[in-house]
């Protein structure tokens, strides 16, 4: 198997297992924020999607003109790492445009990186960051950034009452 391959199924199999926990929370649960109050679903879903388009498709092969579609920069803006949740469903993006955006940055990746040349692996990623200094490091953070994260949305999942995920 390919590096990429490799890379590619990490990615696939870590928004699996973030898909199969979002299934088991209501839609009630999206914008709850457990005391104290530090984050909600929304948020974790909204800036995976946003990490992952970062990751997996700007480090790769910059921004597009097009991209404004696939993720807006409002999207963007309000999801990034430095963005604080808000719990009041009315100063977000709906659940709904929430979850088309993150499905939509991740059909796109996945369309996008099975074309990357494994040459082009072993350079710079397009923007830099502190964690990888390759473009196949960026591949391998998007899918441990998102386990991070599916983390904080199983913890979530406990604190609303639910079950251990299994």
């Amino acid at each position: 198997m390919s590096r990429l391959q490799t890379a590619i199924d990490q990615i696939l199999s870590s928004r699996d297992y973030t898909n199969r926990i979002l299934e088991t929370i209501e839609d009630t649960n999206w914008f709850c924020m457990p005391e104290p109050a530090v984050t909600h679903i929304a948020w974790q879903v909204g800036h995976l999607a946003v990490a992952q388009y970062g990751l997996s498709l700007v480090r790769m092969r910059g921004e597009h003109e097009s991209d404004e579609n696939l993720i807006p920069k409002a999207f963007r803006d309000h999801f990034t790492r430095a963005s604080v949740p808000a719990a009041d469903p009315a100063a977000n993006p709906s659940i709904a445009e929430i979850r088309s955006v993150f499905d939509r940055v991740h059909q796109q990746a996945t369309e996008e990186l099975p074309n990357i040349n494994d040459d082009d692996l072993d350079l710079p990623p397009l923007l830099p960051h502190q964690l990888f200094n390759t473009r196949l490091g960026a591949l391998h953070w998007t899918a441990r950034h998102e386990m991070l994260h599916v983390g904080q949305i199983g913890l979530l999942r406990r604190l609303f009452g639910m079950e251990k995920f299994r």
